[in-house]
């Protein structure tokens, strides 16, 4: 009983369903980045490249034969190639990211503290300070 507690408390620590929360964006957002590599920037960069589709784009190592019943062996390159995109799009999007939020935290740490009051025991330091001079 006592391991179910304890793994119910591991589970339900603040880390661990933050950490699940960014999991489950991160896949959402892997699936956004496909679609707008695959759908939006790709298409362009094919017509620059006269027609160019970097998906289908292979190095065949065997071609296939139907009579042998052999498939194709082939290097996919292109699909590489539209991974690595993605890639360097999903790594410029958390830049932006964490840009942002180091700029947040700039302004935070510029905003100046209010100086702290004195200690109770600086106060009475003071008060003898002064009452010695006095004299």
């Amino acid at each position: 009983m006592g391991f179910l507690k304890e793994f119910k408390e591991f589970a339900m620590r603040g880390s661990v369903i933050d950490l699940a929360v960014g999991v489950v964006i991160g896949g959402a957002f892997g699936k956004i980045v496909t679609s707008m590599v695959d759908d939006i920037i790709m298409p362009p960069i094919g017509y620059i490249t006269g027609g160019v589709d970097f998906s289908n784009m292979k190095y065949v190592i065997t071609e296939a034969n139907e009579a042998a019943g052999t498939t194709e062996v082939a290097i996919t390159y292109g699909n590489f190639i539209n991974v690595i995109i993605q890639f360097l799009i999903i790594a410029f999007c958390i830049f932006l990211v964490i840009k942002g939020i180091n700029s947040l935290k700039r302004k935070e740490e510029a905003a100046p503290a209010a100086p702290a009051a004195p200690s109770k025991e600086e106060v009475l330091l003071t008060e003898i300070r002064d009452i010695l001079r006095s004299k």
